[in-house]
């Protein structure tokens, strides 16, 4: 296949938000142009919208909330110069949407909506209008535009414009699965609100998508696609080594729903392009990505013999088919068998599959010297593994460690967000385990043990249910009941 990105990450503000937020501010009145904007957003579109402001001499107000990062505040100063003044306003976003809210009823400000407006539409869909231009001239034919989606302003306006010119086109949204708004919607035949919604690809992250921009793509959309964390952190690792550019998880929703698109339908001899949205990470966020997109690294949880050499034995069978340990923990638990994480790398899923039968063979294909199977779990898959347990080198439990409860926790990772989270698991329930690390990313992840006894699961599920977090039992997980 030949896959063509176009390159929004390439823009001033390095989105496509730019695209909408001017061709609305460009459709005002002259009234409503003197009078002012506000918009309430932290991220692309308030980057957007203050470059607009800056260009077409418009005041504009983006409010924000208090917690916001200094570098994303620092971008819109620097893209809004003197036309554009910074609200730091409330603890959460919805604060700060209100806010927006009384500036303009007090203040009569023209609201500028990130997605779900027409001239916002408008303006993201001149991509598709580019798209067409700039793919004209190849002599071969265009079978599909991958757009990410997370309002679905862009789907929308990319979708309506190519629609109308090239029908025979595909257009189809991507979106991360834990995000997935428009393709529930979608499938729903009506606006289906979500829940709760992942915040790793934040750039996508709606819990409703727009009503207008359902109405177009519930017309002209012919597909939708949903994407995991870890296909959108191996497109990250795909565009930088194509381009030596470091998207975002939402810029490259459409690489990942490509890839996927097109391996799981076993395509070839297709032209596609992919819209690559932007390229506004912090950098403290790629750890994880590096973590979790290379496919070609396993990670199991293995049980050896527990006396001197053992591990040099297992990394010789290891290193007999040629694969590289990259990560190994162990602490000592019994005088019998040791438990082990690893992780190694290997060039092919095939490979790594051969690496784990040599480990669970009696005896070595290779006729390497007899070192006896070894009992091996593959966690490659297991989220409960990638994100806490390879992080916490330890022995099983004591059996003084009655009752245990798991529980794996989500929350927007922002300032004070561990400490308000630990206030509010205060209760007369023994935490067991806890383990919390930063990634660098806007959701924290905590991993919980707590003793209950048996009379008390029911009163301790509503204190679950009323801490309003994510939160996912792994009680029984493999992982935890064999290692842990």
């Amino acid at each position: 296949n030949r896959v063509l990105l176009k390159r929004e990450d390439l823009q001033p503000v390095f989105s496509f938000k730019i695209r909408g937020a001017y061709n609305k501010m460009a459709s005002l009145s002259a009234t409503e142009k003197a009078a002012g904007c506000v918009c309430c957003s932290a991220g692309n579109h308030a980057q957007g919208v203050a470059l607009s402001a800056r260009q077409l001499g418009v005041r504009a107000k983006v409010v924000m909330p208090l917690a916001t990062p200094d570098i994303k505040v620092n971008a819109v100063r620097h893209h809004g110069g003197e036309f554009v003044d910074i609200v730091l306003h409330g603890k959460s976003f919805d604060d700060a949407a209100a806010e927006a809210r009384r500036l303009v009823q007090e203040e009569k400000l023209t609201m500028l909506l990130p997605f779900d407006d027409p001239y916002v539409i408008a303006g993201q869909g001149t991509v598709g209008m580019e798209i067409l231009q700039q793919t004209s001239g190849s002599g071969e034919k265009l079978d599909a535009i991958f757009v990410p989606s997370g309002g679905g302003g862009m789907l929308a306006g990319i979708a309506a414009w190519v629609k109308q010119i090239r029908p025979s086109v595909k257009i189809i949204g991507v979106e991360a699965a834990d995000a997935a708004g428009m393709t529930a919607s979608l499938a729903a035949g009506k606006v289906v609100e979500l829940d709760h919604v992942g915040l790793f690809a934040d750039g996508a992250a709606v819990k409703r998508v727009g009503d207008e921009t359902f109405r177009v793509c519930a017309e002209y959309v012919d597909e939708m696609v949903t994407v995991s964390t870890d296909e959108i952190c191996a497109a990250i690792k795909a565009g930088f080594n194509d381009t030596r550019a470091i998207l975002e998880p939402a810029g490259v929703l459409s690489i990942a729903g490509m890839t996927q698109y097109a391996k799981t339908r076993g395509l070839s001899g297709c032209q596609f392009v992919a819209v690559t949205s932007g390229a506004n990470i912090d950098f403290a966020r790629l750890r994880f990505v590096s973590e979790r997109a290379d496919s070609h690294e396993r990670l199991l949880a293995v049980e050896i013999d527990e006396n001197a050499g053992a591990f040099l034995r297992l990394n010789r069978r290891l290193d007999a088919v040629g694969v590289r340990i990259t990560e190994f923990s162990y602490r000592y638990a019994d005088a019998q068998k040791a438990r082990v994480h690893l992780s190694f790398h290997s060039p092919s899923a095939e490979h790594a599959d051969a690496a784990i039968r040599e480990l669970q063979e009696e005896e070595s294909p290779l006729g390497f010297a007899r070192g006896g199977a070894y009992q091996v779990l593959d966690l490659s898959d297991n989220e409960l593994a990638k994100v806490h347990t390879r992080y916490l080198a330890g022995g099983r439990a004591r059996g003084d460690v009655q009752n245990e409860r798991l529980y794996r926790f989500e929350f927007p990772d922002r300032p004070r967000a561990l400490a308000t989270f630990l206030e509010a698991l205060q209760s007369s329930w023994n935490i067991s385990l806890f383990h919390y690390r930063n990634h660098g990313a806007d959701v924290g992840r905590v991993l919980v043990g707590f003793q209950v006894e048996e009379e008390d699961h029911e009163r301790f599920q509503t204190f679950l249910n009323q801490l309003a977090y994510v939160f996912h039992e792994e009680t029984d997980n493999e992982m935890y009941q064999e290692f842990m």
